[in-house]
Parts: C-alpha cells; structure tokens; sequence
C-alpha cells in the first residue's frame, strides 16, 4: 500500500467521496480500513462498513484519527462542518482536499481559524466508473501536496492542474458539463427516434457516437473543427444539419449556459 501509514477522513460520502474511497482502495493506494467514511445518516454506510471501510456519523472523531480530510459535503453545510472539527485539525500534520463548489481556501481557512494546508480538487460524477475530469488548484505553492492529491483524484480519471481563480470556471465547465453533454446525446436521440429508431436503439447509437467523438479529440489531439471538415463534404447533409443547428443557436445556447452556471456556482457559498 503507498499510502499505508496515512489515514484518510471522507466527510459527507455520497457518490463523489464514495467513489474516491473505492477508486483508492482499487488502485492500491489504501486499504479499505485505512478510509473512514462519514455521513450523517451512517446507516446508509453499512455495506460499505461490511466491505472493512471504517464509518461513522461523527466528523470530528474521524478527522482526529486522518491525516488527509477530504470536504465533500454541501457549500451550504460547509460552515457548520468546520465549525465542528476546527478543535481536531492539526495544521502540521493535515492536509485538507475540498471538493466543494464556489469555496476558497482561504474561506476554509477564515472559518477555522487556522493556517492549515488545503488543495482544492473538482472532479465529476463519472467519477463513479473511473473517468472524471478533476480540476486541481491551491493557493499554496507546495508541490508535494498538489502532486498527492494529483495521484490521488488520477485512481479515478484524469487530472489537470489550474489556477485557483478558475475552479469557479471548472465546475461550470466540467462537472455541470456532464449535464450539458448528456442533455445533447438525449436530443440526439430523441431525434434518432423521430427518424425511425427505437428508443433504446437510438439512445445507444447517440451514446456511442459521441463517445467516439470525444476520443476523436482526446487520442489524436486534434482540434473539433478539424474533425468535423472530415464529416461535412459540399452540399451534403452534414454541413445542413449543423448550419440548421447553429441557425437555432446551438452553440450560443451551449456558450451561455455554461457561463450562468459559473457565475451561479460562484455563489452557492456565499449565498448560504
């Protein structure tokens, strides 16, 4: 195990820190029973407790025992929580991971009243099958926390480091983006369905392709538009159909809700 000498507290595990803890333990990182699990209602824990997880509903006794606290709760319940571990953090030893929308460090900070080490992580809910796209930022220049929690959030996808002024930007774009992109494979499919398939059929069929899309970009490094000349030919029916969408405002649509999404999730804390 890399990490056998560490404990690891996941406050507030629902499908995020739930999926962290199980990508850990699978990639070697942790054992089961070097993670403990909190939520407050520990009851919903209890097959994961089966599984040699520890969990429990009390945070602050699950902080005292970690060196790594991962924040996974709401922006809304962040305060409270803190409020309620500030007495069992340990500047020197802990390091703090946030997943939380719209939170600074130094909020987390300010809160606690202590000057303790945090790095901000924003990943997705494909987190859940080992494919999400984690945003990594600190205000701290300290390398070897940033490359940690980099190791860490890479057992569960892919990783890119960014300027914490960004991670608002992050959200909008990567993890509500899981929304956006879904919602366009459902339009893809219901209009699959309008031109003859079933709906299985076509929802499958959307999936996939967009799948294939996206690693059109991802294995060759290509660039979208560089793509999509290969599709459209002159007066065929590829080129109609995106004019057609664009006519619509596809793209415009897509541009402006991700960016009312970013100012909205600069908010989520402060407007508690």
């Amino acid at each position: 195990m890399q990490n056998s000498t560490a404990r690891i507290a996941i406050l507030g595990s629902g499908n995020i820190g739930v999926s962290l803890a199980k990508g850990l333990v699978k990639a070697g990182f942790y054992a089961p029973a070097d993670i403990i699990l909190t939520r407050r209602n520990s009851a919903a824990l209890a097959p994961l407790a089966e599984a040699g997880y520890g969990t429990s509903a009390d945070n602050l006794a699950a902080v005292r025992e970690a060196d790594i606290v991962v924040l996974a709760v709401l922006p809304q319940q962040l305060n409270k929580v803190l409020d309620g571990i500030r007495e069992g953090l340990d500047a020197d030893r802990q390091l703090l991971i946030s997943v939380i929308s719209g939170v600074s460090c130094q909020d987390i900070r300010t809160q606690t009243s202590a000057d303790v080490r945090v790095v901000r992580a924003m990943p997705n809910t494909a987190i859940g099958i080992g494919q999400s796209m984690t945003c990594i930022a600190s205000d701290q220049d300290r390398e070897e926390d940033l490359t940690l929690v980099e190791k860490l959030f890479d057992t569960v996808g892919t990783t890119v480091r960014i300027n914490e002024e960004l991670m608002t930007s992050a959200t909008a774009l990567c993890a509500c983006g899981v929304a956006f992109f879904l919602r366009a494979i459902r339009a893809a499919s219901q209009g699959g369905t309008e031109i003859g398939f079933h709906a299985p059929d076509a929802l499958r069929m959307a999936a996939q392709t967009a799948k294939g899309a996206a690693d059109l970009l991802l294995q060759l490094a290509s660039h979208p538009e560089q793509e999509i000349d290969k599709v459209t030919s002159p007066k065929g029916c590829t080129i109609a159909g995106l004019n057609e969408m664009e006519h619509h405002g596809f793209s415009s649509a897509l541009i402006k809700g991700i960016k009312l999404s970013a100012d909205k999730a600069g908010r989520l804390y402060k407007d508690e």
